[in-house]
């Protein structure tokens, strides 16, 4: 049976917030990697930089993201990003280098743990050109047409109502403005026991849909050009070992192969589309 959407979302909130009490990476809080490699590890293994990880404050990388989000964002001197499922700000604060002083960064994230850990970050390492609203993704505390580029990094998937986050974010872009996320995905289908999972919920894989519903959800929120940039497999390894752990006590005829079946199902992509320059943009 379907969860309802309020549930997943306090599953889901009460999982980051787990996380930022904690102030450690997703392997310890049932996320998106294993327990074996640390926040810095995984960062690597998704595409940041050692110099990209040396350049933000201590306890912003949380090890939460399944790519990198500003690496493809094309991002230029002036501009407004908004980073949607913020965390603990590391996104944010790489943004943040890139749009110099007469640009801006606006993170959004529902959790207020979070929000409390990346103000912190943000006064740590003298970001004032970033700035952090509570929220949530599919109702957007953003006005319209105010954004030029949005980023994401393995949060849209974790949204119950992923169509309203496409939405809200058609509406506050700026015509011409871009879309640029991260995210994971499924190729093939789940096992039933993992797509009822709360830890592999928490964890980024429940709330994965298909690829091509994915895109679909994107292009009918009035997107264009949109483009899959890259795509590679999700290997199990980098999965949380409790979202393994859970699925087989919860069914002793689970096996390696129930396992590897995850693994093939789920796709690391990095989506870029854009709104039109001829779009009115306005209230949905």
């Amino acid at each position: 049976m379907m969860r309802k959407q309020k549930d997943i979302k306090r599953i889901v909130k009460e999982g980051y917030a787990k996380v930022a009490k904690q102030g450690t990476s997703c392997c310890s809080s049932s996320s998106c990697c294993s327990s074996s490699h640390t926040a810095r590890d995984i960062s690597k293994t998704i595409g940041y930089s050692d110099d990209e990880m040396n350049t933000v404050p201590d306890g912003s990388n949380l090890g939460l993201g399944c790519g990198n989000p500003v690496a493809i964002a094309s991002l230029k001197e002036g501009d407004v990003v908004l980073d949607l499922g913020s965390g603990a700000g590391f996104d944010a604060f790489l943004a943040a280098k890139k749009v110099g002083q007469t640009g801006r960064v606006i993170g959004v994230d529902m959790t207020p743990e979070m929000l409390d850990r990346a103000k912190a970050n943000a006064k740590k390492g003298g970001y004032d050109n970033v700035e952090f609203r509570l929220g949530e993704i599919e109702k957007l505390p953003v006005d319209d047409k105010t954004i030029d580029v949005i980023i994401s990094n393995c949060v849209i998937n974790l949204s119950p109502d992923k169509e309203s986050v496409f939405k809200e974010s058609f509406r506050v872009l700026k015509p011409g403005g871009r879309l640029m996320v991260s995210d994971l995905v499924l190729v093939n289908t789940l096992p039933k026991i993992i797509k009822e999972s709360v830890e592999a919920y928490v964890g980024c894989l429940a709330g994965a849909i298909m690829k091509n519903e994915y895109l679909d959800l994107i292009n009918k929120s009035g997107f264009q050009d949109i483009e899959v940039m890259s795509q590679s497999n999700y290997p199990l390894e980098a999965m949380s070992n409790d979202v393994t752990a859970q699925a087989v006590e919860n069914n002793s005829r689970v096996g390696r192969k129930d396992l590897q079946d995850v693994e093939n199902a789920v796709a690391s992509i990095k989506v870029r589309a854009m709104k039109p320059l001829n779009s009115k943009g306005g209230k949905l």
